[in-house]
């Protein structure tokens, strides 16, 4: 069914290993650092025998919850652009640069604004809104045939009328929209675990469906006349995919707001360190995602303490080169 060669246990194991160790580092060095710096040691004492001290306080109520929407933050934008790349068969693919994340977030502000009773629906939401964005995104980049540049160019235009429409409410409904602001802000900074709750059943729910679905990705990523061959109904699979990436990318807009760039860095690297197999890829853009978001929010913090640096723009930092450089590759 996948067509693909078997790959050698022994380094995926080890990368697994690498990667989980870096998510669990990551995690370590989130509860420990800040505007109050602690000793890794302490911070995960106090993370196992909670008590009623100041530096438990900060690890638990404070820092826990923003380490864990992080951590599964990351991991779903991770996963949701390994799924995107590999059903559109384009390297460039990425809930941001699709445009799903603005659209998510236009959903939220959205249902902020007008429908405040609706507010704790807020993944279902953004999903809706997301789904919305990437099916506009298709759309425009399908009129003229589709290639990776056309719809990146289409997603970053549908990014931006959703930007604009968002910004056009704060402005227009400025009073009620305050509500929004600091859930959109693309940060994970005062996160906490009634948040994380809402979005963790989503988000777990969305990896393990990858998992599952990892097979069916590999049989899209080999182009829609192979999967038709191979008895694949690639309208359904298509559809479900995508539906899955959009979902997982909306779920962690809902718990850190947009955040671009980590749906298309992570499974890039992680096709270079264990190939193409979905089966194998995807498990690891999960450790991989987390650990980075994790670490870039921990930089975030330290670099202007104690004033906090939004993590977006670190992780734009990082992405828009790669991005760049890849867009020029993908032309030539």
């Amino acid at each position: 069914m996948t067509a693909l060669p078997a790959e050698s246990p022994r380094p995926t194991l080890l990368w697994y290993a690498v990667g989980l160790t870096l998510l669990l580092l990551a995690g370590l060095a989130s509860l420990a650092f800040g505007a109050l710096n602690l000793n890794p040691v302490r911070a995960l004492s106090l993370l196992l025998h909670p008590g009623n001290s100041s530096d438990s306080l900060v690890v638990w109520t404070l820092r826990g919850p923003r380490t864990v929407a992080a951590l599964l933050a990351g991991a779903a934008l991770g996963v949701s652009g390994a799924l995107l790349q590999g059903v559109t068969r384009n390297p460039l693919a990425d809930p941001g640069i699709l445009g799903v994340e603005a659209g998510a977030a236009l959903a939220l502000l959205a249902t902020v604004v007008f429908l405040p009773g609706f507010s704790g629906l807020g993944v279902p939401l953004a999903f809706a809104g997301g789904l919305g964005a990437a099916g506009l995104t298709l759309a425009f980049a399908s009129r003229t045939g589709l290639t990776p540049i056309r719809l990146a160019l289409a997603g970053v235009a549908v990014a931006a009328l959703c930007a604009a429409l968002t910004r056009g409410i704060q402005l227009l409904w400025e009073e009620r929209a305050q509500g929004a602001v600091f859930a959109l802000a693309g940060s994970v900074a005062g996160r906490t675990w009634l948040q994380v709750g809402q979005a963790a059943p989503w988000i777990m729910a969305g990896l393990m469906a990858a998992f599952v679905l990892a097979r069916r990705v590999n049989v899209l990523a080999l182009g829609e006349d192979v999967a038709r061959g191979l008895g694949v109904n690639t309208r359904r699979d298509t559809l479900l995919v995508s539906g899955l990436g959009v979902l997982l990318a909306a779920a962690a807009v809902s718990l850190t707001g947009p955040i671009g760039y980590v749906g298309l860095v992570v499974p890039h690297l992680t096709r270079g360190l264990l190939g193409r197999d979905h089966r194998l890829t995807l498990p690891l853009s999960a450790l991989l995602g987390g650990a980075l978001l994790t670490f870039a929010d921990v930089a975030a913090r330290l670099i202007d303490k104690p004033a906090e640096t939004p993590v977006g723009i670190l992780i734009a930092a990082l992405g828009t080169p790669f991005f760049i450089a890849l867009a020029r590759r993908q032309r030539a």
